[in-house]
């Protein structure tokens, strides 16, 4: 090749700023059904950065090596680039030329590679050296953001330099509020009114995009965070009458609608969106909930119905309800087999189906996963512990898996009700036989786990009193005491 070497190429390509070099692992998410997402949002989705969807779409392609089908999407995101960008700012191209430059590496078109690098280092001559590009940060943040949750603290931090460059950009300030609403729900957190920071950010975005629908519903599903559903009802109102057949409204749409006991609407509006969108994992996870929550409800009313003499609901409903739940959640995971809370969904459903052997596959399946987060871990364990405790009547593993999550720290109601299930245990080992020593050391674990020294001294001697020679009570109790 003529030019820079190989290997000077590479140093070169290694500095440019697009998907070849933002880190995007792929053991965090799955190829194929993110490829599914970025199609569908070329399909619906109405904005005029659609270019950042086909670099996006490049990157991915690549990974399976069909780099003409890459280099294709590249050519649609210029194409889109030049159709959009009436002032001829050349800086939207710098992610593009970035990608296209790895792709040629790749490809062992190292003249066509360096000639990319050439265009990219230009533009930045153009911009007198400058490397930060609010555009590269806020293309950045929207890739994160799409890939997976574990990446949503680094697109906030891109959101915030893309706005630090351009204040005034509705992009990045629907981006930056849309990633910190997730942040404070990812996983289960809660956040309470004092610390949500996302309920001004949101409305500050619906003002600036008053016409994008997706915000509003956004908006709408923190305002019910907030215990302020009715405020919300307006903002999911508005949105539907922008965009009635939008799948990415309809399934916050159908969100609201379930969080509000709204669970009929909440499956015609899913039902409308999966017509739109068969594959979408989220929407199959929505849908199973729904039916989840109808079959629970049923399956209550068939109970009270039996004890009270009268009935409402028939077998056949409920065993209906329960199939329909567990089709969705063995969609779900079909569609996106890294669906942590999707598993532990379709685990529980088959244990309310009686098989037993699914729920476990499904469970180990799920506790299998590499680097799974500690709030995935935490309530993995507890519904873990609750299989064991009444489908395999197992206490001793139950108590095992009870207590792995409660000595995870982060506060998730799976923590709660993991100590709730051990203090239940020990209280009735210990009315049971007021000698129990196993009891008094399991509400020591749970003293010492809460940081409650004394209580858990008290426990742990009363257990050595009944048991005096067993080695791990002994060891507990000594670590105590030399804590304080």
């Amino acid at each position: 090749m003529s030019g820079l070497s190989k290997e000077a190429l590479k140093l070169r390509l290694l500095q440019l700023q697009c998907h070849f070099s933002w880190k995007l692992l792929l053991k965090d998410t799955d190829p194929d059904e993110l490829e599914d997402r970025l199609y569908d949002q070329l399909t619906y989705l109405v904005t005029k950065n659609k270019y950042m969807v086909y670099n996006f779409l490049a990157y991915v392609i690549h990974l399976r090596k069909d780099y003409t089908k890459a280099i294709a999407n590249l050519k649609k995101a210029e194409e889109m680039i030049e159709e959009n960008n009436p002032d001829g700012t050349d800086q939207k191209y710098l992610v593009t030329y970035g990608n296209y430059a790895w792709i040629y590496y790749h490809m062992n078109q190292h003249e066509d590679s360096q000639k990319y690098v050439d265009k990219v280092e230009q533009i930045y001559k153009e911009l007198k050296g400058s490397r930060d590009v609010a555009e590269i940060y806020g293309e950045k943040a929207w890739s994160l953001l799409k890939f997976c949750g574990q990446y949503y603290e680094e697109a906030k931090q891109c959101f915030q330099k893309a706005l630090e460059l351009e204040p005034e950009d509705p992009e990045w300030i629907t981006g930056y509020a849309t990633v910190v609403y997730r942040l404070e729900g990812f996983n289960g957190r809660t956040c309470s009114s004092s610390d949500c920071k996302s309920l001004e950010l949101l409305r500050n975005a619906v003002e600036k995009s008053p016409k994008d629908p997706v915000v509003k519903a956004l908006l709408a599903l923190k305002l019910q965070d907030l215990k302020r559903t009715g405020e919300g009802k307006k903002y999911i109102k508005e949105a539907l009458e922008q965009a009635p057949n939008l799948p990415y409204l309809l399934r916050y749409v159908a969100k609201f609608y379930r969080r509000a006991g709204m669970v009929d609407e909440a499956l015609h509006v899913l039902k409308s969106a999966l017509a739109l969108i068969p594959t979408s994992a989220f929407l199959h996870q929505q849908t199973g909930l729904c039916y989840k929550r109808k079959y629970l409800n049923v399956k209550k009313s068939l109970e009270n119905g039996n004890y009270y003499g009268r009935q409402v609901h028939s077998a056949e409903e409920l065993h209906d309800l329960l199939q329909n739940a567990l089709f969705h959640f063995e969609k779900t995971v079909e569609h996106k087999k890294t669906f942590v809370y999707a598993y532990v969904e379709l685990a529980n459903m088959y244990s309310e189906a009686k098989k037993y052997q699914k729920a476990e596959e499904s469970f180990q399946t799920v506790m299998s996963f590499p680097d799974l987060i500690e709030e995935e871990k935490q309530q993995i364990y507890y519904n873990y512990g609750q299989f064991k405790e009444y489908c395999v009547r197992s206490e001793s593993e139950a108590i095992d898996y009870y207590k792995k999550s409660l000595q995870i720290t982060v506060i998730k109601q799976e923590r709660q009700w993991s100590e709730k299930a051990l203090r239940r245990i020990s209280t009735r080992k210990i009315k049971n036989d007021i000698h129990d020593a196993e009891g008094y050391a399991l509400l020591g674990f749970v003293h010492k786990t809460n940081g409650e020294r004394n209580d858990a001294i008290d426990c742990y001697e009363k257990a050595l009193k009944y048991d005096c020679y067993n080695e791990e009570y002994v060891s507990e109790l000594c670590e105590l005491k030399l804590m304080i």
